[in-house]
């Protein structure tokens, strides 16, 4: 007896094209026939579910359903099939938040959105002028965007990405394409896209109320912060019907331009009318952490996680105050969420670094590394980082950067000596030289500011990694003088937003040291300094951390200490060919003789010496990085060695640092 063949998509997809054609009897023998063989097969058992409801049999069909939702449970039409069959059996309340679901997951169900409207109407929810108004939206919307929006729900971002370009093609202004693939692009972290083109939005339609909400969330994605505060302000005061939108991005820019209390009385109202919403909460935390109160930061995130037991974010929020400790109950109601298989990837990766903290909290080192480890190799999953990209880089700046090429362009750029720039790798001491510099009179901490970094990306264009010959900095030997000096003054005046009224200020952005070659194009007289830490001790302290966005590299022990290696190699570089330009501080030296390193710092400046620089722990400001709580603190030796607890576990990054770094910082 021959082997039956096993069913295949082709039979589920036959079934459905019966069902659209009106033959229900053929369609039904088909897909049982298919469940005969695959009872599991979750498509097979929505287009069942559908075939039983248009038979009238609601029970059945609900039953298969949550069967489809089990296994798919992002499946936005088994939802809208569940509150079919829940009207049909006169339950309006569960078919509402299937419905309330459904459109949560793909927007562009338009026969859900019909169905909220006369159910709301029933409960008297203002709710139901919404619905009638996405009804009308989706209506009026063309079939590719329309598809697009599908599409973009399921996360098939590829599809819906070329399918609003070739309609835009057609349709150059079209408001709702350029809003679409301005989303698209978002999802895709391309950001300077998205901000292009939702500023070409507000200029044909400038009242246009998604695009500008979603031109304020972009502006802050990008770190833009007052251009984002401006924006947020304006679709606050102009949008009231959308105040829920509004509010929170304008709570945010007011987060963003140092406007905390502002901000904190904006989460507290939208909580006030949204209090289990436990994000909320995160934001109000964070901002109160930045403070220097970690006691209400902690409040606010154990809020988080009490609203929401499976919430990542509150556990890892609380470990990222540094100083708070877990208890018993926490460390097993974590311990309980990771391991369930259902929660996202996002709040495994967040709950397996809290539980690193944790057990090292404990000195349970095995078990700390375990989570640490774990974590890590979960967050790698989703990045794309190459060290290959990495050296290429480096090798290019060599190549062009040399020190013939720095005497030719003697004189260019712009004389300013304002700006200095502390540089290095994260978790390096940066945040200490920062808070320690910004207590002088003459100083102005501001932030990690991305300015040199998208002057870079410009100036890069829209060339391959892979490109053996990188337009970036090759650009630099083509480019006219002046225009070193427009781009500095250029630097100059972005800033000032940033800046108090002190001469001078300083830019924290780590990553800057890929481009010190640039910073003296265009910024001759700037001061820069590396703020260098231990490498076995910056880069586990780097392992240990989950960063926001960005530092890809660090989320693997080898990855990181390649990337250390090659930061090391790049330094060297910058010290050959711009000797004096970059000063040079070493974590372990500030720490072991503070004063010694601050008079040292200073007189590299060019600033007198002030003793509040030695008390920096006393100087009241927002910090914004993971080290907020400790730079508030006196200096402290505690944390120097903490990388020899995991040892055992660090080959991996001790072969990828190479002997030529460990002979400069030996392993005693």
């Amino acid at each position: 007896m021959s082997q039956q063949p096993l069913p295949t998509a082709v039979d589920v997809d036959q079934a459905q094209r019966l069902l659209t054609a009106g033959k229900l009897e053929d369609a039904q023998k088909l897909i049982e026939n298919v469940l005969g063989q695959a009872p599991d097969d979750s498509d097979a058992q929505y287009t069942f579910a559908v075939i039983q409801r248009l038979n009238g049999c609601h029970i059945e069909a609900l039953g298969l359903l949550d069967k489809v939702l089990q296994q798919q449970p992002k499946l936005a039409r088994a939802y809208q099939e569940r509150a079919l069959n829940e009207l049909s059996l006169n339950n309006p309340m569960p078919a509402g938040k299937a419905l309330e679901a459904a459109v949560a997951l793909d927007p562009a169900l338009l026969k859900s959105w019909q169905l909220l409207v006369p159910l709301y109407k029933a409960r008297g929810s203002a709710k139901a002028n919404e619905a009638q108004q996405q009804v009308d939206f989706l209506q009026a919307l063309p079939a590719e965007l329309l598809t697009a929006i599908s599409f973009m729900a399921a996360d098939r971002l590829l599809e819906a990405e070329k399918l609003c370009r070739h309609f835009l093609m057609e349709n150059k202004t079209h408001i709702e394409g350029m809003r679409l693939l301005a989303e698209i692009a978002t999802r895709n972290n391309i950001l300077e896209d998205a901000e292009f083109l939702l500023e070409s939005l507000i200029a044909f339609e400038p009242d246009h109320m998604e695009g500008n909400i979603q031109y304020a969330n972009i502006l802050l994605r990008r770190q833009r912060f007052h251009r984002a505060y401006d924006q947020a302000k304006k679709v606050f005061e102009k949008y009231p019907q959308a105040r829920e939108r509004t509010q929170s991005v304008y709570a945010s820019a007011c987060f963003g331009v140092g406007k905390n209390d502002e901000a904190i009385k904006h989460y507290l109202n939208m909580i006030k009318s949204n209090p289990n919403d436990a994000r909320l909460f995160i934001s109000l935390g964070h901002i109160h952490n930045t403070q220097g109160d970690p006691d209400k930061a902690a409040t606010a995130f154990k809020q988080a996680y009490q609203l929401s037991p499976n919430f990542g974010d509150a556990y890892w929020s609380l470990a990222n105050t540094k100083s708070y400790k877990f208890d018993d109950q926490q460390i097993s109601a974590m311990q309980d969420v990771e391991a369930s298989p259902a929660i996202p990837l996002i709040d495994q990766v967040q709950i397996n670094f809290a539980l690193g903290k944790a057990f090292e909290d404990r000195r349970d080192y095995e078990n700390a590394f375990e989570h640490y480890n774990k974590g890590n190799a979960l967050k790698k999953s989703t990045t794309d980082y190459g060290a290959e990209q990495l050296r290429r880089r480096i090798d290019s700046q060599i190549s062009v950067c040399t020190a013939e090429f720095f005497q030719s362009k003697q004189g260019v750029g712009n004389p300013v000596a304002d700006p200095i720039f502390i540089v290095g790798l994260p978790r390096s001491g940066s945040t200490l030289l920062e808070q320690i510099l910004a207590s002088h009179s003459q100083v102005d901490g501001t932030m990690e500011l991305h300015n040199v970094l998208d002057l870079a990306k410009r100036l890069r264009g829209r060339v391959d990694d892979s490109d053996e010959q990188p337009r970036y900095p090759r650009i630099f030997t083509e480019l006219e003088d002046g225009l070193f000096e427009r781009f500095g003054a250029q630097f100059i005046q972005d800033t000032q937003v940033h800046r108090g009224k002190a001469p001078f200020f300083i830019d924290k952005m780590p990553n800057n040291f890929f481009h010190i070659g640039l910073i003296k194009l265009i910024l001759p007289n700037a001061k820069v300094i590396d703020a260098r830490r231990h490498p076995m001790a910056c880069c586990f302290s780097g392992f240990k951390q989950l960063f926001g966005e960005g530092q890809e590299f660090s989320y693997g022990l080898a990855d990181i200490g390649n990337y250390y290696r090659n930061y090391v190699y790049l330094m060297d570089h910058w010290d050959k060919v711009l000797p004096g330009f970059v000063l040079r501080v070493q974590h372990e030296d500030v720490v072991e003789d503070l004063e010694t390193q601050v008079r040292r710092i200073l007189d590299f400046c060019g600033l007198p010496f002030e003793k509040a620089c030695l008390d920096f722990h006393k100087t009241e400001r927002s910090v914004r990085t993971p080290s907020a709580e400790q730079v508030r603190q006196p200096i402290y030796k505690t944390g120097l060695d903490q990388w020899r607890n995991f040892e055992e576990h660090l080959q991996p990054l001790i072969d990828a640092l190479g002997p030529e770094v460990l002979q400069r910082y030996p392993i005693d």
